[in-house]
């Protein structure tokens, strides 16, 4: 049985990529010995911080 999880994730997103675009996530992997998943989270959180600052700036 697998280890128990403080905070399990559940949910599953693909897409769908060109070949330059998974190079690029290969080198981007490699360079700094991240995950799939770890970089997509970080994606995330920038794209979630610059549309609050962009709202922030439009108020």
């Amino acid at each position: 049985m697998g280890k128990m999880r403080e905070n399990p994730r559940y949910n599953v997103i693909s897409m769908r990529i060109s070949d330059e675009e998974r190079a690029t996530l290969d080198n981007i992997m490699y360079s700094t010995n991240k995950s799939v998943s770890q970089l997509m989270r970080e994606a995330m959180e920038l794209i979630k911080l610059q549309a609050e600052t962009t709202v922030r700036k439009a108020a």
